[in-house]
């Protein structure tokens, strides 16, 4: 018996007319598996899969204490996203963007702000809190602990602490304090003290004071941040800190900043590394935050090895998702080497983590 049904051909036209059921169902399968196995495909590559396990490990990964919110929201940063920062609003990218867990940093203008004393008080503040997150939610957090520098006397204190009890992952620095860089001889004892603990520094850059307003209305921030991330590296190099301190394990934020396009012109510092300029370079880590797009990857990825790159994201400034969905569309890594820079790469750095 014929039965008049509503057949759809392969264009998605819907065709009246007299067939069978059993022709109907073979043409709807047909279809189906034209339109549907495509978006299926496209489903599966997506970076956030509610009812897979999250593996990502997010190394840079921002959170505020309730007296960093309170001296950032005085001195009007701007930095709505940190203001309204909870434990509560990472957790919830985390399990979106499959991170399974994420290393926790200041971000700037970190905790320094002309005073030693009430900068000590603040880096403590934002280390024990950072503590507590860990404790409150087990596994999904680590902590790069924050110094109060340019107070070196301070900073070395804080390393005392928060490496020995609060055992954090490593310590998070900015790129520069008072116009003065990482590769300056006034910090050389942090350096050296970080050195003796073979610590992983990571590095989030600052709004120089030399260049906040070279653009009128704070236009040049977003460039000015790069730039200093690559003033800093350039610092290390030309002080041959690098080699002073070969133990450093270094996490330069968004990618290196502008290091990847500059190597030409870094020639100069090659003479005070015995091992050379690339070999230096290729000794740092380096992290994906916003540094992510087809423009900025090619360069990247030539320069740094695939095991020195970390998934890094700049929550809550930008989201795991995001930054899952730009190396996968934009990277061309390969499927092992997006499971290294995800997780693995990580994994070699903060062992705590594999358990």
């Amino acid at each position: 018996m014929r039965n008049l049904v509503a057949a759809v051909d392969t264009k998605g036209r819907r065709d009246f007319r007299n067939v069978t059921r059993r022709e109907f169902l073979a043409r709807l399968a047909a279809v189906g598996t034209a339109v549907f196995i495509p978006k299926a495909k496209a489903a599966a590559q997506t970076p956030s899969t509610s009812s897979a396990r999250p593996y990502r490990i997010d190394t840079h990964h921002h959170f505020a204490s309730p007296g960093f919110i309170a001296e950032i929201t005085a001195r009007k940063t701007g930095q709505r996203a940190l203001m309204e920062w909870t434990p509560a609003k990472s957790i919830e990218d985390m399990d979106k963007g499959g991170v399974d867990a994420s290393i926790l940093s200041i971000s700037e203008p970190s905790v320094w702000f002309g005073d030693d004393a009430a900068a000590r008080k603040l880096a403590r503040e934002c280390n024990d809190y950072g503590a507590k997150v860990m404790a409150d939610y087990p596994g999904r957090f680590g902590l790069f602990a924050t110094l109060p520098l340019p107070d070196v006397d301070g900073a070395l204190h804080e390393i005392e602490y928060a490496f020995d009890v609060l055992h954090a992952d490593g310590a998070c620095v900015m790129t520069s304090y008072q116009g003065k860089y990482l590769g300056d001889p006034a910090f050389a004892p942090v350096m050296d003290e970080l050195n003796r603990r073979k610590a992983v520094v990571y590095c989030h850059p600052f709004r120089a004071a030399c260049c906040q307003s070279l653009l009128p209305s704070g236009a040049g921030v977003g460039s000015e941040l790069v730039n200093d991330t690559t003033r800093t590296i350039t610092s290390v190099l030309y002080s041959a800190t690098v080699v002073r301190c070969p133990d450093i394990r270094f996490i330069w934020s968004h990618g290196g900043g502008t290091v990847p396009y500059i190597t030409g012109r870094l020639g100069a510092a090659a003479q005070r590394l015995p091992k050379g300029l690339i070999y230096e370079l290729q000794k740092f880590y380096y992290d994906t935050a916003q540094a992510f797009n087809p423009y900025t990857l090619p360069s990247f990825k030539k320069l740094a090895p695939v095991s020195h790159i970390l998934f890094g994201t700049d929550f809550p400034f930008v989201t795991a998702e995001a930054t899952a969905k730009g190396l996968s569309e934009n990277g061309e890594f390969s499927d092992s080497e997006l499971r290294a820079i995800e997780r693995e790469n990580a994994l070699g750095l903060f062992a705590r983590l594999k358990a």
